[in-house]
């Protein structure tokens, strides 16, 4: 029998976004879920949040941001985890996240978007899904 170990996850708030309690509850909810969570607070930097990353060794990390700034900071990111070698790591997006603009944030490589009135739940089975192999049984 092969022993998985929990799934870590970095919840992040790029930029000057100051608004956190919707990172809080999904925070929240994942350690609820049986994940290591990491909360890095508000107002992180594109490098803030690669080098947590790294220093953290997480499977994956969620952002959530309502700024209006995602289209300047996602690609930094992207840019750094890619950088640092980290490109296996699931990266998902939430909180005001245009239509318009899912196709080009998907296409950096950010393989969930969520926007507001997600449900917990349906981000928890996003993560879960994606990392099958590492849920601890």
């Amino acid at each position: 029998m092969v022993e998985t170990r929990p799934i870590r996850v970095l919840v992040a708030k790029p930029g000057l976004d100051g608004h956190d309690r919707g990172a809080k509850v999904i925070a929240r909810a994942l350690r609820d879920a049986g994940m290591e969570v990491i909360y890095t607070g508000i107002r992180q930097t594109p490098e803030m949040i690669v080098e947590a990353a790294v220093q953290e060794d997480v499977d994956a990390i969620l952002m959530s941001i309502l700024s209006g700034a995602h289209m300047a900071l996602f690609p930094k990111i992207m840019e750094l985890l890619k950088q640092n070698g980290l490109d296996n790591i699931l990266v998902a997006a939430g909180g005001i996240l245009p239509d318009e603009d899912i196709p080009a944030i998907k296409a950096m490589g950010i393989q969930g978007c969520f926007g507001p009135g997600t449900s917990t739940e349906e981000i928890i089975q996003f993560v879960c899904s994606n990392l099958a192999s590492k849920v601890k049984k």
